[in-house]
């Protein structure tokens, strides 16, 4: 009973963990999902009309080898607003699923998004001495 029971409870254990996660920092550039998936880089900037059209934005970590990841808990806007640049994301990846949760967002050496500030727009916090919406 006991040579059944032990190796039963590890393979439950390892059923249970759903995924490979590692939290790192991963340098790319920002990107749309549809050009990414068709092996073009574009949109070209803001002001192109793929931005507009593009529903999803991606980490494009290395364009040659096709490796990009998802940000997942960063809203749409913030990603487009860095469209083609050189930004620096620190979080937890999910190896399995391509995605990225992000903690904090680096462009041209400024934190461009974190955490907090999603946690302080989302509870409607304007800043100190401006209260609440």
């Amino acid at each position: 009973m006991k040579k059944f029971l032990v190796p039963m409870i590890i393979g439950v254990v390892l059923m249970l963990t759903p995924f490979m996660a590692i939290g790192g920092t991963f340098t790319g550039s920002i990107q749309g999902y549809q050009c990414v998936s068709q092996g073009k880089v574009c949109p070209i900037g803001q002001e192109d009309p793929m931005a507009a059209v593009e529903n999803v934005f991606v980490l494009l970590v290395n364009a040659a080898a096709g490796e990009y990841y998802f940000v997942s808990n960063v809203d749409r806007a913030v990603l487009a607003r860095h469209i083609n640049e050189e930004v620096k994301i620190e979080g937890t990846v999910n190896t399995q699923m391509k995605d990225i949760n992000a903690n904090e967002i680096w462009a041209k050496g400024k934190k461009v998004w974190d955490n907090k500030m999603e946690e302080m727009l989302e509870s409607g916090y304007l800043g100190p001495g401006k209260g609440y919406r």
